[in-house]
């Protein structure tokens, strides 16, 4: 995870995987791709909801 992600509760990172920074990832998301920086994310698998603005 790079800076700044917030990760709801339960949520699972696999291996080799890149949450974005910035990004807000929902509770229970089960991450097996990487997400880009400045992503809302969610599910199981995660899949990126909406992007959201830089700062």
């Amino acid at each position: 995870m790079e800076d700044d992600v917030w990760p709801g509760r339960r949520v699972i990172v696999m291996a080799g995987v890149t949450v974005g920074r910035g990004s807000v990832v929902g509770a229970g998301a089960v991450i097996t791709k990487d997400i880009p920086p400045y992503s809302l994310a969610a599910g199981n698998p995660a899949v990126v909801k909406k992007n959201l603005p830089e700062g």
